[in-house]
């Protein structure tokens, strides 16, 4: 079965810091960042970057459409 490596990225200044996406991942990468972005909300980061497959689960669920998920095959 292949590996995969993964990389979220998220558009901090339009997170509104609603936590689904931490929720939704499998492999507790994602979690919200102490800072503030402009407006205020605590924005959804990267803790673990290591631990991503790329699953994109986290897109999927996010109202807002601010995360985009990439994936590399590692082998």
């Amino acid at each position: 079965m292949a590996k995969f490596r993964g990389a979220v990225v998220v558009d901090a200044e339009k997170c509104k810091g609603c936590d689904l996406c931490v929720v939704a991942c499998p492999a507790g990468v994602l979690s919200l960042a102490k800072e503030v972005n402009g407006k205020g909300y605590h924005y959804s980061e990267m803790a673990r970057p290591e631990a991503c497959t790329g699953c994109a689960n986290c897109g999927l669920v996010c109202p807002d459409a601010v995360i985009t998920v990439y994936r590399k095959n590692i082998q």
